[in-house]
């Protein structure tokens, strides 16, 4: 029944829409359009953010807490990464619109074909093995074409605003472990996908599914344990008053935890953060060391709210049936052989360039589920707010939010509409407010 839906409207649309030059459905010209809709929009988005970081008057609601040289610091850095963030997005819309209209992907194809049978003298039929070295040649050409930013954006604007530790030897060295690294987990990952895909028939996208909760489910599992201790440290939280709080705290919420780490974010970066891992009744908690100097149990007490309310395990879910609508739309894809000619590909149908294909043509939903990602995110954070504040740290956690806010320089006067978009927490003044209540207020006014 839902096939039969799905191609009388693939037929209605066929019909109504124009063909290309080529006298095959414009697959090409939809997502170069779709394309130029989204950034418009987001450069859009962008002036308003802008438009407010140029603001020179400090929001009445901040006056408190926010003196005239930590709000101008931070306006300062919210100015030169949007500068930044508008050169990037041009130079990859160029990059992007390049990438299509000259057939960048059917010419890395044909070039990595002809690798292979010049190295092991193999044909087109070992499409898994082609699939690999188009993956590694097209990661080096991505790496190539993005460091450049990666470099400004580190050793230029982090550094200008006194966030950056690292050494360019720091640097590259975690930029040839991370690939290093990536290749030893995401080769061996990409064969055993393309090779369910083959194997698995029409249904292929419930195996996909499968196969891709697994391999989280052990990247969840490896990853703080083999892999992030190759680029940190870590070590254990030193007995004292921070521990103390926050193994009382655990208990208070019988939250299982079992350890607590300290990792040296120092080494890379003044921003600070803190998170969770671990199944079931064996939990940790990483705090980052630029963190300590100003942590406090009320801080924590917001992040096991996350795990309170279940926020680990609903947007795992969310995330889940993402994924599943993905592979199931592309199992209505992989066979257009439409769609590979509009692209250049006239020769060949390879399952990882389909995929690719698919992914330009679903770029517009994914923009609109990253929204909503976004909005249920930030629902979550107020309700892990309003598990601390209930819990009696109303007051301290709105200081923590404030003073993490002034060390990262975090934006003090955003435009709503580009925070409602893009940003997957609330606001500082959103989360003030959102935590006021009796007791808070007895010690400061309502932000406002």
């Amino acid at each position: 029944m839902a096939a039969s839906l799905y191609d009388s409207l693939v037929h209605s649309l066929d019909a109504l829409l124009p063909k290309g030059s080529s006298g095959v459905f414009p697959y090409k010209e939809l997502v170069l359009g779709f394309m130029y809709i989204v950034f418009l929009w987001e450069e859009y988005l962008r002036y308003r953010h802008y438009r407010n970081l140029c603001s020179k008057v400090r929001p009445k609601a901040l006056n408190d807490y926010v003196t005239e040289e930590q709000f101008q610091k931070a306006q300062a850095y919210g100015r030169d990464k949007a500068q930044f963030g508008l050169v990037e997005s041009v130079f990859t819309q160029i990059q992007s619109t390049l990438t299509i209209t000259m057939n960048f992907l059917p010419w890395l194809w044909t070039l990595s074909g002809d690798i292979m049978f010049r190295l092991a003298g193999y044909s087109s039929e070992y499409e898994i093995t082609q699939s690999i070295l188009f993956f590694v040649l097209l990661t080096v050409f991505s790496t190539v074409v993005s460091l450049p930013f990666s470099l400004y954006s580190t050793f230029v604007i982090e550094e200008r605003h006194g966030f950056n530790k690292q050494t360019l030897g720091l640097f590259f060295s975690d930029m040839v472990k991370g690939h290093l690294v990536g290749g030893a987990i995401g080769m061996p990952f990409l064969a055993g996908f393309l090779k369910i895909i083959k194997i698995g028939g029409d249904n292929f996208f419930f195996y996909i599914w499968l196969f891709l909760v697994a391999f989280q489910l052990i990247m969840v599992s490896i990853y703080p344990t083999y892999i992030q201790p190759l680029f940190n440290q870590f070590q254990s939280l030193p007995e004292g008053e921070l521990r103390t709080m926050i193994e009382a705290l655990a208990s208070r919420i019988h939250f299982p935890l079992t350890k607590l780490f300290v990792i040296d974010g120092s080494k890379r970066s003044g921003h600070s953060n803190a998170y969770f891992y671990g199944f079931f009744k064996n939990k940790r908690i990483v705090l980052f060391d630029t963190l300590l100097e100003h942590s406090n149990n009320e801080e924590i007490s917001h992040e096991l709210g996350h795990w309170a309310c279940n926020h680990t395990l609903r947007m795992l879910a969310f995330n889940q049936v993402q994924i599943f609508a993905i592979f199931y739309l592309f199992s209505q894809f992989i066979h257009n052989k439409e769609m590979y000619i509009s692209f250049g590909f006239t020769d060949s149908t390879p399952t990882l360039i389909g995929f690719l294909l698919f992914q330009f043509l679903y770029s517009p939903v994914e923009s609109v589920i990253a929204f909503v990602a976004n909005m249920l995110s930030r629902k979550y954070e107020f309700e892990a707010d309003a598990f601390a504040r209930d819990l009696g740290y109303a007051g301290s956690l709105a200081s923590g939010l404030i003073k993490l806010q002034l060390k990262n320089l975090g934006t003090m006067n955003p435009d709503w509409l580009h925070s409602m978009y893009h940003r997957s927490h609330p606001e500082l003044i959103e989360r003030l407010n959102a935590i006021d209540h009796p007791a808070f207020r007895s010690k400061t006014e309502k932000v406002e």
